[in-house]
């Protein structure tokens, strides 16, 4: 029986991961509104986006890899429907601003 290392392991899980069909995640219980679809984390991906940094500086601002935040990034415009990381912004502005 051979044991994996953990560099192995990992590969295989993020492999796992990138071949997992790109279908809309289902609505997460929340308050109605599309916040209530991301993670904390993912919000604060997002308002870091809106902030105008890249994933290099949002990777090292929360000590995680740039590959962490690209795929951040790429969930939070799967699960908002939106295409571009200035949508992205356009929708933190917007639930900022008082109603």
């Amino acid at each position: 029986m051979r044991t994996i290392s953990i560099k192995e392991t990992i590969e295989s899980a993020l492999s796992e991961e990138l071949a997992l069909p790109k279908t809309p995640a289902p609505e997460e219980p929340g308050d109605g509104t599309s916040a209530g679809k991301l993670t904390r984390r993912e919000q604060e991906v997002a308002a870091l986006v809106a902030q105008g940094l890249t994933n290099r500086q949002i990777a090292t601002g929360l000590s995680i890899s740039d590959y962490t935040v690209a795929n951040h990034i790429a969930r939070i415009l799967r699960k908002l429907r939106l295409s571009s990381r200035s949508q992205i912004t356009a929708w933190v502005v917007q639930r900022r601003t008082p109603r």
